[in-house]
């Protein structure tokens, strides 16, 4: 599946992102929820794993969700994290999670694609899969490229992302016990290579038009409409773009407005002033 190595692509670049930085940095708190950077590479790294198990080893994935809800109990998701992965941070988190990275894509790329897949949810196919690993990459990972001040370089591997966006578009409103106001706004946003990409019919239900970046930014709630350049019109569109949601799990509202946003970077191309 070509998704597989678009998922690695994107952890690739994840990883080159991070060379820089020294063990101490990697605990750098984030805009997302105040996480670290090792609590964003720990739940990337500890949810792959999972992934990987539930393709490779239905056993082992059973048993992993026992240690997850054993040790959410009486916890936090990081804290679980961190115990299962036994502390592993900074580089040596870096190395080992772009090594099982590597190994998973290339169990992913073999895979029969409408494969069927245990998960914490309902059961999803190998392609729903390696994609919801890809789009988590680059969502958890816009929190690390802001707080860094980088200015991410996007592929048109976020076409995945985006259809993820269209995907879920009926089960945005499901999710939050709504019927939906109309049919799916059209959509006609701008990749990365400069492609136009365009979904949903014309209609009453308004339109959605700009960067694709700025799309999949919002869809997987990493900024609030109103902090993007998109051009949203239509009641329809408004109402989508304030809850639109593209992940699994309950209901989740976007950022505030100005919450989520990429730092500036003052230290003359450096990331941290002691580097």
């Amino acid at each position: 599946m070509q998704q597989a190595q678009d998922f690695y692509d994107e952890c690739t670049a994840l990883f080159a992102l991070l060379e820089p930085l020294s063990d101490g940095e990697f605990e750098t708190g984030t805009l997302f929820k105040g996480w670290t950077i090792n609590n964003i590479l720990r739940h990337l790294h500890v949810w792959n794993i999972a992934a990987d198990l539930s393709l490779e080893d239905e056993a082992g994935f059973t048993e992993f969700l026992q240690q997850m809800v054993a040790g959410i109990r009486d916890g936090r998701l990081p804290d679980f994290e961190s115990t299962y992965l036994a502390g592993l941070s900074g580089q040596q988190l870096r190395q080992t999670w772009i090594a099982q990275a590597q190994i998973m894509t290339e169990h992913f790329a073999a895979a029969e694609p409408k494969q069927r897949l245990k998960w914490v949810g309902p059961d999803m196919s190998a392609l729903s899969s390696i994609t919801a690993r890809l789009m988590e990459t680059w969502a958890h990972g816009q929190a690390i490229y802001d707080v860094l001040g980088a200015v991410r370089q996007d592929g048109d591997r976020i076409s995945n992302i985006v259809r993820l966006g269209v995907n879920t578009w009926g089960w945005t409103w499901k999710n939050r016990r709504m019927e939906p106001p109309g049919p799916m706004p059209h959509l006609q946003l701008k990749a990365p290579s400069g492609a136009l990409w365009e979904y949903g019919d014309v209609s009453e239900s308004g339109l959605i038009e700009g960067s694709a970046t700025e799309f999949c930014q919002v869809v997987t709630q990493c900024r609030n409409i109103a902090d993007t350049d998109l051009r949203v019109i239509g009641d329809v569109a408004k109402q989508w773009m304030v809850v639109a949601q593209c992940f699994a799990g309950p209901p989740q509202d976007p950022p505030r407005a100005g919450v989520r946003f990429r730092k500036s970077n003052l230290n003359d191309g450096k990331i941290f002033k002691d580097e």
